[in-house]
């Protein structure tokens, strides 16, 4: 939609310091139905407040007209900052969440081998794959990006496409968070640091472009893949691993650079 949001690795955490603040309100050891509504209401809540963080984003670009590069870069420092003062820089255990359903279902192991977080990115990447190529909102992304005028003409909502795209990735953003700290049974109030770097060479690597209108949900898939390879190849091979945010720069710069290079020939 040519929009950019940098901090789905706050919102990450943001939603986190929601289930904090809900769980602990509501969790009783004692009592094993408060462990279950606790669990699932900060569930609820960690998605919600990725739903709000989203649209904040949405608001701030759209009816304020403020850069989505710039916006949430502010945004990106604001929820972190909001999650340090809520927990106080201090982590949360989340061992009760292993006596609900929520866990192996959303962190839990087919056959005692495949994770269910592979599951999940399947499932996230069909659903998104349908509404981009089967639902008219996928076409209105791509036509809002590739040119704004146009989509007006051609009577898109542009503005309510943009709010609900940054919704989408502010929910989708809570989600990777809850799942992450499900993972290790802990809360980091520095969850989701170090995950923008390889976000966005696995998503410009995968063939979305920076100026809008071009992107594939599979090609971003793949290159998720590849990028998530690249570490361990390069410990594989000897290397260091500084080696690796080098590559991940390379990536970035590399995919950008051909992308205006074609922009430019196919003009």
């Amino acid at each position: 939609a040519k929009e950019i949001d940098l901090s789905f690795g706050s919102i990450m955490a943001w939603g986190m310091a929601a289930f904090d603040v809900v769980f602990l309100a509501l969790y009783r050891p004692d009592n094993p139905w408060s462990v279950q509504a606790a669990v699932w209401l900060g569930f609820l809540a960690c998605l919600l407040a990725g739903l709000f963080a989203g649209l904040l984003n949405g608001f701030i670009v759209v009816r304020l007209g403020i850069p989505s590069l710039v916006a949430t870069i502010g945004t990106q420092f604001l929820w972190r900052g909001v999650v340090m003062v809520v927990t106080n820089g201090q982590g949360l255990g989340m061992t009760p969440i292993r006596d609900t359903l929520l866990y192996p279902l959303l962190v839990g192991r087919i056959a005692g081998v495949i994770p269910m977080q592979f599951i999940w990115t399947i499932i996230f990447a069909v659903v998104v794959w349908f509404f981009l190529n089967r639902h008219k909102f996928g076409a209105h992304v791509y036509l809002t990006g590739d040119n704004v005028d146009s989509a007006r003409l051609m009577g898109v909502n542009v503005e309510r496409i943009k709010i609900v795209t940054f919704a989408i990735v502010g929910v989708a953003a809570a989600f990777a968070g809850f799942v992450v700290s499900a993972e290790v049974l802990f809360l980091w109030p520095t969850l989701g640091e170090g995950y923008l770097l390889n976000t966005l060479a696995s998503v410009f690597l995968g063939g979305t472009s920076v100026f809008g209108g071009t992107g594939t949900v599979f090609g971003t898939f793949v290159a998720a893949f590849i990028i998530a390879i690249i570490n361990p190849g390069i410990v594989a091979a000897g290397w260091t691993a500084y080696w690796t945010q080098l590559i991940y720069g390379l990536i970035i710069v590399v995919s950008v650079s051909l992308q205006a290079v074609l922009r430019r020939k196919l003009a």
